[in-house]
């Protein structure tokens, strides 16, 4: 398998494989199929401009953002559903800290306006989560953001039990620190899967054209 040099990952969470046992848990992949989605993107410089595959075969995406702490940066939620658009990923968009918002009209109306579904939640105070839940059943989601937007507070709040390591934001640049490092497919609940991945400070798009991006948009 690993002689096959190609342009992308040759593996990645949610990809479907063939694999033969050894012993104990232990195995060898021996064959990676087909993948029928995928979110990806190009790594920023120096790194080569090779597919960095953030999750295989999901059937939704769930983008994350904070209200306030740090603030949206709409230019920055545009790429990430423009990238979503161009995999044909179903997008939630989702509010977090919901708590926070002290006007009613806020960044992600004009979202709302143009078809998108998005979730107010709070990992604080539970808004939202109950919902949340519910638009998790029966799917392999990926929950993908900015770092410090509060995913691994969410998910938290969703399953106690996780117990995932939550950071703090930095006041002096307002955003986030990494405190997910690699990307892990949680199994919660029975038919629940969640692809719970590292904030992004960049996001390169992968395989869009520009003649095609105003579609995207």
């Amino acid at each position: 398998l690993k002689q096959e040099r190609g342009t992308s990952d040759l593996v990645a969470i949610g990809d479907r494989v063939r694999w033969s046992p050894t012993e104990g848990e232990f195995g060898i992949i021996e064959q990676v199929l087909p993948r029928k989605s995928g979110l990806s993107r190009c790594p920023p410089p120096p790194r080569a401009p090779v597919e960095q595959v953030i999750v295989a075969n999901p059937d939704q995406a769930l983008v994350v953002f904070a209200v306030r702490q740090p603030e949206p940066n709409p230019l920055m939620l545009d790429r990430y559903l423009v990238a979503c658009e161009a995999a044909k990923l179903p997008v939630i968009l989702v509010a977090n800290k919901a708590d926070l918002l002290k006007k009613r009209r806020d960044t992600f109306d004009s979202y709302r306006q143009i078809g998108y579904t998005v979730c107010y939640v709070s990992a604080h105070t539970g808004e939202g989560i109950e919902p949340l839940r519910d638009l998790l059943r029966g799917k392999l989601s990926v929950l993908t953001g900015p770092s410090g937007v509060g995913k691994s507070s969410l998910l938290n709040a969703l399953w106690p039990d996780l117990d995932l390591e939550v950071g703090e934001i930095s006041d002096a640049t307002d955003r986030g620190r990494h405190t997910t490092v690699v990307a892990q497919l949680l199994n919660p609940e029975p038919d629940i899967y969640v692809a719970d991945t590292p904030g992004l400070r960049q996001f390169r798009f992968w395989d869009v054209d520009p003649e095609q991006l105003d579609a995207f948009f």
